[in-house]
């Protein structure tokens, strides 16, 4: 999936088949929003932000790291939903439940992980914002609603695949990973509005 061509993918998005899906977009979201903050990062150095290049280096090895992190998640969700998809075609019996809620279990992980690298990727929103190149502060706010669609798409995703876990530890688990998406999608929200508040002055 990272290789392909980006009409090839929406092309495949877009298919009758499983996978991808919306666990992958969340994934594609969360990228998207750690290459927009590694690109403000690259236009942030120099001698006018020398007094910030520690925080910008770590930032843009952050997002770098980040980013192709997203990239595997969108792979590893895409192959988790083809699991789930052919653990539905077993015979029915208990073989094939059980198939189904490991396979649900599995499925869940990648966009959970998804969750925490764009809660993760809202924070470096905030730690950016006041220090960026004001050429690019409207990517900081892209990146903001990019991490922001990442955050509410990956909690969906795990949530549809709640209901089909067996484990009640496991599936209270899962939930508690998504405690600190209504927070963070409110922080990506504050974001936003500081760098519309700053262009429209």
């Amino acid at each position: 999936m990272r290789d392909s061509r980006i009409v090839d993918f929406l092309a495949e998005l877009a298919a009758r088949v499983p996978a991808p899906g919306g666990g992958a977009t969340a994934a594609l979201h969360a990228a998207q929003a750690a290459a927009l903050l590694g690109m403000v990062a690259r236009y942030t150095t120099g001698d006018k932000y020398a007094g910030h290049a520690e925080t910008v280096a770590a930032v843009t090895g952050e997002t770098d790291a980040l980013r192709a992190d997203a990239l595997r998640l969108a792979e590893e969700d895409a192959a988790a939903f083809t699991v789930v998809a052919d653990a539905y075609r077993l015979p029915k019996g208990e073989e094939r439940s059980a198939t189904i809620a490991r396979a649900l279990a599995g499925a869940a992980e990648p966009p959970a992980r998804v969750a925490e690298a764009a809660i993760r990727l809202v924070e470096l929103c905030e730690l950016l914002l006041p220090i960026a190149n004001r050429n690019v502060v409207t990517d900081v706010a892209a990146a903001a609603e990019a991490a922001r669609a990442a955050l509410t798409t990956a909690r969906i995703n795990v949530e549809v695949n709640l209901g089909g876990i067996a484990d009640e530890q496991l599936r209270a688990e899962l939930g508690a990973r998504l405690t600190g998406v209504d927070a963070a999608v409110s922080r990506a929200e504050r974001v936003t509005a500081a760098v519309r508040e700053e262009i429209n002055r």
